[in-house]
């Protein structure tokens, strides 16, 4: 599914489609960008999928790639591969192959930190109220949605799940 060889072409072709998507300019507009969110096993299980999505719409960020997928384990723990060697790893990667999960490439302007801010802390007990982990997460580890936290971490993970032909960008 994520061949590596390719993974590496792609990786190029995207930094250059991700770079020349910025438009910030120095009178502070916000950057147009765009991040990866990924509604994890727990959300789909409890049919918060629309309800997520439309949170993200009505805060003015776009789906430009959207797909469900199951990983395997190689998949996972790739994926989670900075988290290797903590405590929470082998749980997480577990975690993460129990159900399908929904992939997202979502754009607009500041969308790294616009869709860190709607899915709050982490841990939803240190949540902040309407917050998407506040409103759907069980758990510090059953957290509902995971997303891209620099705009480096939100190009590598979004060409894990998605090829540059299967994002439409909508700027």
């Amino acid at each position: 599914m994520f061949n590596r060889s390719i993974f590496t072409v792609l990786a190029a072709v995207l930094a250059f489609t991700l770079i020349s998507c910025l438009t910030g300019d120095s009178d502070n507009r916000p950057s147009k960008e765009v991040t990866l969110s990924i509604i994890k096993p727990d959300a789909v299980e409890n049919n918060n999928i629309g309800e997520i999505i439309a949170r993200f719409e009505k805060n003015g960020l776009r789906i430009s790639g959207m797909k469900m997928v199951k990983l395997n384990e190689k998949e996972a723990g790739d994926f989670y591969s900075v988290h290797k060697g903590r405590p929470f790893y082998d749980d997480l990667v577990k975690f993460m192959t129990s159900g399908p999960v929904v992939v997202m490439v979502l754009e607009g302007d500041d969308a790294i930190k616009k869709n860190r801010e709607l899915m709050g802390a982490t841990d939803p007990e240190k949540a902040a109220a309407g917050t998407i982990r506040k409103d759907f997460a069980k758990s510090i580890s059953k957290n509902a949605v995971h997303g891209s936290d620099t705009p480096e971490t939100a190009e590598t993970e979004v060409l894990f799940f998605f090829k540059p032909e299967e994002i439409k960008n909508r700027f």
